[in-house]
């Protein structure tokens, strides 16, 4: 049976959340409309857990049909193929705060699927993405701790606009995507034209005022249409056997992550042996053993980092909280490039080169309106030696696609305008070591390259990536976090 809510927020935009009409199988399935915006979020998941695996296997994607906009795809082939850019990068924008939200020991393949069927030319869908496929997951069988709510802010004239239409963003000097629940905030996202922090905090604070109504809806769309949760059993704790494995080995695993004394790929080397040493006492056909070992070794680690930071107040490296690692930089490195840079920071290493070109090289886009031109584009490679692995070379992925537009659009507010500069500017990051941060140094890298290069920045950015790692009421913010600190921690924030 059909079922419908909606909701007004800050100056008069009405979301509205219907479901009981398409696509009735899927387990959650909402239909989002803001304006003439129409969006199909569906979420789907296995009745079985998949055997043999420690992590939750969820996928999010989200697709923007050209017949949404009243277009036929451009080119030869009149059928839509591998996502576009956009298209991944929001796939990650609903990925990031809807994953941490299933329950722990959760193992069935979930599937997330946002398809715009319906665009105008005047909202952006990718927030109705968002809202949808956590409606959607909200009224399925799914287990889901939501429901969240997205809005973007911008800031016009002065005044926070909430979901701001696309011309009200070319005037703002702010853009702001905040995803979180009715209690706090689980995602940001933002690019600025140099605003103040204060301004940046207070639309922080805005957005959750216009969230917690969003979670209100959907709460209320689950009271009328949602389905009972499945049950997760989350698994037991073994204390007897983590303080065996503890008293056994803890002194020793806790001497080898200390990435003061070993360099990071030492470190890991050490920790490896130990592991194995360990695993050789156990039979190789017990199978269920040595998946037994592997966790608690693994939750072992994290709880030695997550104690160093807490109790002890040291980090991994030694370094104070605040300390950022050391620096090294070298511009002009490539003879026949237009621009070049290394920026080293710790052993994150990033080589970055700019190209310009006349307005013939700038990348065209399709886009619901129709066709547009990009003249500044950043990308982003991540080798497997980056981090002493070995691995295919194959197209860009997921991730590095969104760190390569994290770091673009952290440059894009300082370009020269476009009267002034009539160039296309393409900036590639190649990244030689990795130990955390690397889209940061990607970012101090392409501000320096740019510079070599003769383009005239308004101002160099520079980035860092800040951590939290958190035990109750005490907690501790950590600046430029290396690996561990990010994989163990709380929190991974990026600010340019």
């Amino acid at each position: 049976m059909k079922q419908e809510v909606s909701v007004e927020l800050a100056g008069g935009r009405t979301i509205s959340f219907e479901t009981g009409k398409l696509a009735k199988q899927a387990h959650g399935s909402v239909v989002v409309r803001t304006g003439d915006n129409v969006v199909l979020a569906t979420a789907t998941a296995n009745p079985d857990p998949r055997e043999g695996i420690d992590f939750f296997p969820l996928t999010v994607d989200y697709r923007e049909y050209t017949y949404a906009g009243g277009r036929i795809p451009g080119g030869f082939i009149k059928r839509e193929g591998r996502p576009s850019e956009r298209e991944i990068l929001t796939s990650r924008q609903i990925d990031r705060p809807v994953r941490p939200l299933f329950p722990e020991g959760f193992r069935c393949e979930t599937q997330v699927i946002a398809f715009v069927l319906s665009a105008d030319t005047e909202n952006d869908p990718d927030v109705a993405g968002i809202n949808g496929a956590s409606a959607a997951l909200t009224i399925s069988d799914i287990p889901f701790e939501g429901p969240i709510g997205a809005v973007r802010v911008g800031l016009v004239n002065g005044a926070f606009v909430i979901n701001p239409t696309y011309s009200e963003m070319r005037e703002s000097l702010l853009n702001i995507m905040v995803v979180g629940t009715a209690d706090g905030i689980v995602m940001i996202e933002s690019g600025a034209k140099e605003v103040k922090e204060e301004t940046v905090v207070d639309a922080i604070e805005f957005a959750h005022t216009e969230i917690k109504k969003i979670c209100a809806a959907i709460n209320d769309l689950r009271q009328k249409a949602g389905k009972p949760k499945r049950q997760v059993t989350p698994p037991e704790f073994d204390q007897a056997y983590y303080d065996d494995l503890k008293s056994r080995v803890g002194a020793d695993l806790s001497d080898r992550l200390d990435t003061q004394k070993h360099p990071k790929a030492e470190s890991y080397t050490l920790v490896r042996e130990l592991k194995k040493q360990l695993q050789a006492a156990i039979p190789e056909d017990d199978e269920a053993a040595q998946k037994k070992f592997k966790t608690y070794f693994e939750i072992l680690r994290e709880r030695i980092f997550r104690e160093q930071v807490i109790n002890h107040k040291r980090r991994p490296d030694g370094r104070a909280f605040d300390q950022i690692r050391d620096i090294w930089i070298e511009v002009g490195v490539l003879p026949r490039t237009h621009g070049s840079a290394i920026f080293t920071r710790g052993e994150t290493q990033a080589l970055v080169t700019t190209t310009l070109g006349t307005s013939d090289d700038m990348q065209r886009l399709e886009v619901f309106e129709g066709e547009a031109k990009k003249r500044f584009m950043l990308h982003y490679n991540f080798p497997p030696f980056s981090v002493g692995e070995v691995a295919f070379l194959r197209g860009a992925g997921r991730r590095e696609i969104g760190h390569g537009a994290l770091a673009e659009r952290s440059i894009s507010s300082v370009l020269p305008d476009e009267d002034k500069w009539p160039y296309a500017m393409r900036v590639v990051s190649d990244i030689l070591e990795s130990n955390g941060s690397s889209s940061m140094a990607t970012v101090c890298g392409a501000s320096l390259s740019l510079m070599d290069a003769g383009v005239p920045l308004r101002s160099p950015v520079a980035g860092v990536a800040m951590g939290l790692v958190k035990e109750g009421e005490n907690y501790a913010i950590l600046t430029d976090i290396a690996g561990a600190e990010d994989h163990y921690g709380d929190m991974d924030f990026k600010v340019a």
